[in-house]
Protein backbone atom coordinates (compact mmCIF):
# COMPACT_ATOMS: atom_id res chain seq x y z
CA UNK A 1 0.00 0.00 0.00
CA UNK A 2 1.23 3.47 -0.90
CA UNK A 3 0.24 6.88 0.35
CA UNK A 4 -0.17 9.66 -2.21
CA UNK A 5 1.76 12.08 0.02
CA UNK A 6 5.53 12.48 0.04
CA UNK A 7 8.54 14.25 -1.42
CA UNK A 8 11.81 13.36 -3.11
CA UNK A 9 14.88 15.22 -4.31
CA UNK A 10 17.87 14.20 -6.41
CA UNK A 11 20.86 16.23 -7.59
CA UNK A 12 23.25 14.76 -10.16
CA UNK A 13 26.34 16.09 -11.92
CA UNK A 14 27.95 14.79 -15.08
CA UNK A 15 30.47 16.54 -17.25
CA UNK A 16 29.74 20.23 -17.49
CA UNK A 17 26.13 19.94 -16.26
CA UNK A 18 24.31 19.63 -12.95
CA UNK A 19 20.59 18.79 -12.71
CA UNK A 20 18.28 18.90 -9.69
CA UNK A 21 14.75 17.48 -9.61
CA UNK A 22 12.45 17.92 -6.62
CA UNK A 23 9.03 16.21 -6.34
CA UNK A 24 6.22 17.01 -3.91
CA UNK A 25 3.08 14.87 -4.00
CA UNK A 26 -0.34 15.14 -2.34
CA UNK A 27 -3.58 13.22 -2.78
CA UNK A 28 -5.67 13.60 -5.94
CA UNK A 29 -8.27 11.49 -7.72
CA UNK A 30 -6.06 11.04 -10.76
CA UNK A 31 -2.41 11.57 -11.68
CA UNK A 32 -1.93 15.31 -12.10
CA UNK A 33 1.61 16.58 -12.76
CA UNK A 34 2.58 20.25 -12.59
CA UNK A 35 6.02 20.92 -14.12
CA UNK A 36 7.87 24.01 -12.90
CA UNK A 37 10.52 24.50 -15.60
CA UNK A 38 12.38 27.55 -16.89
CA UNK A 39 11.45 28.35 -20.48
CA UNK A 40 14.91 27.30 -21.61
CA UNK A 41 14.23 23.76 -20.28
CA UNK A 42 10.77 23.29 -21.80
CA UNK A 43 12.15 20.50 -24.03
CA UNK A 44 12.45 18.36 -20.85
CA UNK A 45 8.78 18.42 -19.87
CA UNK A 46 7.54 15.52 -22.00
CA UNK A 47 10.45 13.26 -20.98
CA UNK A 48 10.01 14.00 -17.28
CA UNK A 49 6.23 13.47 -17.42
CA UNK A 50 6.79 10.04 -18.99
CA UNK A 51 9.26 9.25 -16.21
CA UNK A 52 6.65 10.07 -13.56
CA UNK A 53 3.91 8.15 -15.37
CA UNK A 54 6.03 5.01 -15.10
CA UNK A 55 6.26 5.33 -11.32
CA UNK A 56 2.93 6.81 -10.18
CA UNK A 57 -0.76 6.10 -10.74
CA UNK A 58 -2.56 8.74 -8.67
CA UNK A 59 -1.77 12.00 -6.90
CA UNK A 60 -0.98 15.64 -7.62
CA UNK A 61 2.76 16.12 -8.14
CA UNK A 62 4.65 19.43 -8.25
CA UNK A 63 7.96 18.95 -10.05
CA UNK A 64 10.74 21.55 -9.80
CA UNK A 65 13.73 21.28 -12.15
CA UNK A 66 16.94 23.29 -12.34
CA UNK A 67 19.91 22.77 -14.67
CA UNK A 68 23.19 24.66 -14.52
CA UNK A 69 26.74 24.48 -15.84
CA UNK A 70 29.51 23.68 -13.38
CA UNK A 71 32.47 24.54 -15.64
CA UNK A 72 32.05 28.33 -15.37
CA UNK A 73 30.84 28.66 -18.95
CA UNK A 74 27.23 29.29 -18.16
CA UNK A 75 27.38 32.72 -19.87
CA UNK A 76 29.29 34.07 -22.83
CA UNK A 77 30.34 37.72 -23.17
CA UNK A 78 30.72 39.23 -26.63
CA UNK A 79 32.33 42.66 -27.30
CA UNK A 80 31.57 44.63 -30.47
CA UNK A 81 34.89 46.48 -30.85
CA UNK A 82 33.87 48.24 -34.06
CA UNK A 83 30.75 49.68 -32.42
CA UNK A 84 32.81 50.81 -29.40
CA UNK A 85 35.23 52.64 -31.72
CA UNK A 86 32.30 54.33 -33.43
CA UNK A 87 30.95 55.49 -30.06
CA UNK A 88 34.43 56.84 -29.10
CA UNK A 89 34.83 58.70 -32.40
CA UNK A 90 31.36 60.19 -32.03
CA UNK A 91 32.26 61.35 -28.50
CA UNK A 92 35.47 63.02 -29.68
CA UNK A 93 33.59 64.72 -32.53
CA UNK A 94 31.02 66.10 -30.05
CA UNK A 95 33.86 67.32 -27.82
CA UNK A 96 35.43 69.21 -30.74
CA UNK A 97 32.28 70.69 -32.22
CA UNK A 98 30.31 71.37 -29.01
CA UNK A 99 33.26 72.54 -26.99
CA UNK A 100 32.64 70.23 -24.07
CA UNK A 101 34.96 67.89 -22.24
CA UNK A 102 34.66 64.24 -23.24
CA UNK A 103 34.39 62.07 -20.10
CA UNK A 104 33.80 58.78 -21.94
CA UNK A 105 35.93 55.95 -20.55
CA UNK A 106 35.99 52.15 -20.91
CA UNK A 107 33.33 51.63 -18.22
CA UNK A 108 31.09 54.14 -19.95
CA UNK A 109 31.63 52.47 -23.30
CA UNK A 110 30.67 49.04 -21.90
CA UNK A 111 27.33 50.44 -20.73
CA UNK A 112 26.38 51.74 -24.16
CA UNK A 113 23.82 49.66 -26.05
CA UNK A 114 25.26 46.86 -28.17
CA UNK A 115 28.89 47.18 -27.07
CA UNK A 116 28.78 44.24 -24.63
CA UNK A 117 26.38 41.32 -25.05
CA UNK A 118 25.88 38.65 -22.38
CA UNK A 119 24.31 35.41 -23.62
CA UNK A 120 23.54 32.09 -21.99
CA UNK A 121 25.78 29.26 -23.16
CA UNK A 122 24.11 26.91 -25.60
CA UNK A 123 22.49 23.89 -23.96
CA UNK A 124 23.53 20.39 -24.91
CA UNK A 125 19.96 19.07 -25.02
CA UNK A 126 20.90 15.40 -25.30
CA UNK A 127 23.28 15.50 -22.33
CA UNK A 128 20.92 17.62 -20.24
CA UNK A 129 17.93 15.39 -21.06
CA UNK A 130 19.72 12.20 -20.05
CA UNK A 131 20.96 13.77 -16.81
CA UNK A 132 17.57 15.29 -15.92
CA UNK A 133 15.75 11.97 -16.50
CA UNK A 134 18.21 10.18 -14.23
CA UNK A 135 17.71 12.86 -11.57
CA UNK A 136 13.95 12.47 -11.95
CA UNK A 137 14.25 8.71 -11.46
CA UNK A 138 16.32 9.30 -8.31
CA UNK A 139 13.79 11.78 -6.90
CA UNK A 140 10.97 9.41 -7.81
CA UNK A 141 12.68 6.59 -5.90
CA UNK A 142 12.96 8.78 -2.80
CA UNK A 143 9.32 9.79 -3.19
CA UNK A 144 8.25 6.16 -3.55
CA UNK A 145 10.19 5.14 -0.43
CA UNK A 146 8.37 7.82 1.55
CA UNK A 147 5.02 6.86 0.07
CA UNK A 148 5.57 3.21 1.04
CA UNK A 149 6.50 4.23 4.58
CA UNK A 150 3.43 6.46 4.84
CA UNK A 151 1.38 3.63 3.34
CA UNK A 152 2.35 1.31 6.19
CA UNK A 153 1.18 3.92 8.69
CA UNK A 154 -2.08 4.25 6.77
CA UNK A 155 -2.52 0.47 6.78
CA UNK A 156 -2.09 0.30 10.56
CA UNK A 157 -4.50 3.18 11.15
CA UNK A 158 -7.11 1.76 8.78
CA UNK A 159 -6.85 -1.67 10.42
CA UNK A 160 -7.40 -0.11 13.85
CA UNK A 161 -10.52 1.78 12.75
CA UNK A 162 -11.79 -1.31 10.92
CA UNK A 163 -11.44 -3.38 14.10
CA UNK A 164 -13.54 -0.85 16.03
CA UNK A 165 -16.17 -0.85 13.27
CA UNK A 166 -16.31 -4.66 13.36
CA UNK A 167 -16.83 -4.65 17.14
CA UNK A 168 -19.70 -2.17 16.73
CA UNK A 169 -21.27 -4.42 14.10
CA UNK A 170 -21.04 -7.34 16.54
CA UNK A 171 -22.76 -5.21 19.16
CA UNK A 172 -25.64 -4.52 16.76
CA UNK A 173 -25.77 -8.19 15.77
CA UNK A 174 -26.15 -9.18 19.44
CA UNK A 175 -28.78 -6.55 20.13
CA UNK A 176 -30.92 -7.01 16.99
CA UNK A 177 -32.75 -10.24 18.06
CA UNK A 178 -33.82 -8.57 21.31
CA UNK A 179 -35.66 -5.72 19.60
CA UNK A 180 -38.78 -7.77 18.75
CA UNK A 181 -38.91 -9.36 22.20
CA UNK A 182 -38.64 -5.95 23.87
CA UNK A 183 -41.48 -4.75 21.66
CA UNK A 184 -43.60 -7.75 22.75
CA UNK A 185 -42.93 -6.92 26.41
CA UNK A 186 -43.85 -3.27 25.94
CA UNK A 187 -47.00 -4.18 23.96
CA UNK A 188 -48.21 -6.62 26.63
CA UNK A 189 -47.53 -4.05 29.35
CA UNK A 190 -49.52 -1.46 27.47
CA UNK A 191 -52.43 -3.85 26.94
CA UNK A 192 -52.46 -4.62 30.66
CA UNK A 193 -52.39 -0.92 31.42
CA UNK A 194 -55.41 -0.42 29.21
CA UNK A 195 -57.13 -3.30 31.10
CA UNK A 196 -58.66 -4.83 28.00
CA UNK A 197 -60.90 -7.81 28.83
CA UNK A 198 -60.19 -9.83 25.70
CA UNK A 199 -56.84 -9.84 23.91
CA UNK A 200 -56.27 -12.20 21.02
CA UNK A 201 -52.80 -13.78 21.49
CA UNK A 202 -52.62 -14.51 17.77
CA UNK A 203 -53.21 -10.84 16.99
CA UNK A 204 -50.43 -9.85 19.40
CA UNK A 205 -48.08 -12.39 17.84
CA UNK A 206 -48.94 -11.09 14.37
CA UNK A 207 -48.22 -7.52 15.42
CA UNK A 208 -44.87 -8.52 16.92
CA UNK A 209 -43.98 -10.50 13.78
CA UNK A 210 -44.79 -7.54 11.53
CA UNK A 211 -42.67 -5.26 13.68
CA UNK A 212 -39.80 -7.76 13.67
CA UNK A 213 -39.95 -7.94 9.88
CA UNK A 214 -39.83 -4.16 9.53
CA UNK A 215 -36.88 -3.89 11.90
CA UNK A 216 -34.89 -6.84 10.59
CA UNK A 217 -31.31 -5.84 9.75
CA UNK A 218 -29.83 -9.30 9.17
CA UNK A 219 -29.16 -8.69 5.47
CA UNK A 220 -27.53 -5.31 6.12
CA UNK A 221 -25.32 -6.78 8.84
CA UNK A 222 -24.33 -9.63 6.53
CA UNK A 223 -23.38 -7.24 3.71
CA UNK A 224 -21.52 -5.05 6.18
CA UNK A 225 -19.50 -8.06 7.32
CA UNK A 226 -18.71 -8.84 3.68
CA UNK A 227 -17.52 -5.26 3.14
CA UNK A 228 -15.28 -5.46 6.21
CA UNK A 229 -13.74 -8.71 4.97
CA UNK A 230 -13.12 -7.17 1.55
CA UNK A 231 -11.44 -4.17 3.18
CA UNK A 232 -9.11 -6.55 5.03
CA UNK A 233 -8.16 -8.08 1.68
CA UNK A 234 -7.51 -4.65 0.19
CA UNK A 235 -5.23 -3.79 3.12
CA UNK A 236 -2.96 -6.67 2.09
CA UNK A 237 -2.93 -5.80 -1.61
CA UNK A 238 -0.44 -3.69 -3.57
CA UNK A 239 -1.01 -1.37 -6.51
CA UNK A 240 -3.79 1.11 -7.17
CA UNK A 241 -6.44 0.20 -4.59
CA UNK A 242 -7.50 3.61 -3.27
CA UNK A 243 -10.49 4.00 -5.62
CA UNK A 244 -11.76 0.50 -4.78
CA UNK A 245 -11.45 1.20 -1.08
CA UNK A 246 -13.27 4.51 -1.47
CA UNK A 247 -16.19 2.79 -3.22
CA UNK A 248 -16.29 0.11 -0.52
CA UNK A 249 -16.46 2.75 2.22
CA UNK A 250 -19.47 4.29 0.46
CA UNK A 251 -21.19 0.90 0.58
CA UNK A 252 -20.36 0.53 4.29
CA UNK A 253 -21.92 3.91 5.00
CA UNK A 254 -25.03 2.99 3.00
CA UNK A 255 -25.57 -0.19 5.05
CA UNK A 256 -25.02 1.70 8.31
CA UNK A 257 -27.63 4.30 7.31
CA UNK A 258 -30.15 1.57 6.46
CA UNK A 259 -29.58 -0.18 9.79
CA UNK A 260 -30.10 3.08 11.65
CA UNK A 261 -33.37 3.82 9.83
CA UNK A 262 -34.81 0.31 10.22
CA UNK A 263 -33.75 -0.76 13.70
CA UNK A 264 -36.31 1.25 15.74
CA UNK A 265 -34.17 0.77 18.82
CA UNK A 266 -32.33 3.38 20.89
CA UNK A 267 -29.35 1.16 21.66
CA UNK A 268 -28.84 0.23 18.02
CA UNK A 269 -29.34 3.85 16.93
CA UNK A 270 -26.59 5.01 19.30
CA UNK A 271 -24.29 2.22 18.12
CA UNK A 272 -24.94 3.17 14.49
CA UNK A 273 -23.81 6.74 15.25
CA UNK A 274 -20.52 5.35 16.59
CA UNK A 275 -20.25 3.01 13.60
CA UNK A 276 -20.72 5.83 11.11
CA UNK A 277 -18.06 7.86 12.95
CA UNK A 278 -15.55 5.01 12.47
CA UNK A 279 -16.51 4.60 8.82
CA UNK A 280 -15.94 8.33 8.29
CA UNK A 281 -12.47 8.01 9.83
CA UNK A 282 -11.76 5.15 7.42
CA UNK A 283 -13.00 7.28 4.52
CA UNK A 284 -10.72 10.17 5.46
CA UNK A 285 -7.67 7.89 5.49
CA UNK A 286 -8.64 6.11 2.29
CA UNK A 287 -8.48 9.48 0.48
CA UNK A 288 -4.68 9.31 0.87
CA UNK A 289 -4.26 5.77 -0.51
CA UNK A 290 -2.99 5.45 -4.08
Amino acid sequence: MRSMTGCGRCQLQEGAWEATVELRAVNHRYLDVSCRLPRSLSFLEDKLRKCLNRGMKRGHVDMYVTVSRVDGASRQITVDSALAKSYAEAARLLEKEAGVVCDLNVSGLMKLEGVVTVAEAELDEDAVSALAVRACEGALQQLDDMRLKEGESLRADLAAHLAVAESLREKILTRAPMVAEDYRTRLNARLEQWQLEQVDPARVAQEVAMMADRCAVDEELSRLDSHFNQMHRYLEMQGEIGKKMDFLVQEMNREANTIGSKANDVTIAQTVVDLKSEIEKIREQVQNVE
